[in-house]
């Protein structure tokens, strides 16, 4: 009895062969993946607390009684006395401290609890990516359930912008309800971000955005809402680590995919990486082999890219037993 022929490689196989692999390197347990999901549980509660902290700042600053009197007068004089406003945006400042001629200085920053607040103290959280990278990082798995890419500018990092990261930036955004004016309000936001923004503000007394209404607070204070913009900012490089480690092996899966001639290598370079793949229901779904990309090879190369808990022996030796069988 003759022997199945073998069934070659195309684009199509490696395409699924490469999406398949890649979404178990995404849901796998590794120490980026578990810092990432650590550094957004950590800033839930620091968002939590901090914006109590920043109530009782504001409510010192506009007293609840002074807020219900403005707004009795805005109902008796209209437009005149519509100075009480809801915002998430706050400009804190202390000024505890003096200067080398004696003089007090002041510290200031702006500290936006909306979605998109900027992470390094501007109004402005267009003029930021990082505020884009929070958002999507923060609902991950609901722009990833919706056919969003929320990975895309940490797949992207370090490089210029272009129509195919921007196209997947304003995809999450749209689906996000992101408000594309300068002011982080919540007047345009709609959806996932105009519920999140709802959470985080407060009533402040004054005609124009937090760029001219410096409130006081205590230098303590001062230093939790920076603490809380730290975590805010951890969030961000914990997934831009995460996504790099992916990334990583995802290229090197590219690579390795290409020089297979046959499908049974991928399904042996699946089976390698503990990923039980079905070539009847792979193919029902529709030059050179080099020693460095032979399945088990390719497989023990990725498998070292892994951060789970290895010490740095055992990663030596792994990468040696990896060289030692690329040369045979």
């Amino acid at each position: 009895m003759q022997n199945a022929p073998k069934i070659r490689m195309n684009t199509e196989y490696r395409n699924k062969f490469y999406n398949r692999i890649k979404d178990v390197f995404e849901k796998e347990e590794t120490q980026e993946q578990q810092g990432f999901l650590k550094a957004r549980e950590d800033f839930n509660v620091a968002q939590k607390s901090t914006f109590e902290i920043a109530r009782q700042v504001v409510e010192r600053s506009y007293p609840k009684e002074d807020v219900a009197t403005l707004r009795t007068f805005k109902k008796r004089y209209g437009d005149p006395c519509d100075v009480v406003a809801k915002d998430g945006c706050f400009y804190f400042a202390h000024s505890e401290g003096v200067d080398d001629e004696g003089e007090p200085t002041e510290t200031k920053s702006h500290f936006d609890f909306g979605l998109y607040g900027d992470l390094n103290g501007r109004e402005n959280y267009n003029s930021s990516q990082d505020s884009e990278h929070f958002a999507h990082a923060y609902f991950r798995e609901e722009l990833k359930a919706k056919g969003c890419n929320p990975d895309i500018i940490a797949q992207q990092s370090g490089k210029e912008n272009n129509p195919y990261k921007t196209k997947y930036v304003d995809q999450c955004n749209k689906e996000l309800g992101k408000d594309n004016s300068t002011h982080s309000g919540n007047d345009n936001a709609i959806g996932m971000t105009k519920d999140y923004n709802n959470q985080y503000m407060l009533d402040v007394i004054g005609t124009s955005y937090c760029r001219s209404r410096a409130i006081a607070c205590t230098k303590d204070e001062y230093a939790q809402f920076e603490q809380w913009r730290m975590a805010k900012a951890n969030v961000v490089s914990k997934h831009q680590t995460w996504i790099a480690s992916i990334t990583k092996q995802a290229d090197q899966l590219k690579i390795g995919l290409k020089a297979y001639r046959y499908i049974s290598e991928g399904i042996e370079l699946a089976k390698e990486l503990g990923i039980e793949l079905d070539e009847a229901e792979l193919i029902r779904t529709n030059s050179t082999g080099l020693t460095l990309y032979n399945p088990t090879n390719l497989a023990n190369l990725i498998k070292g890219m892994k951060n789970k808990e290895q010490t740095r022996e055992e990663k030596i030796k792994a990468r040696m037993e990896y060289q030692k069988q690329a040369t045979n």
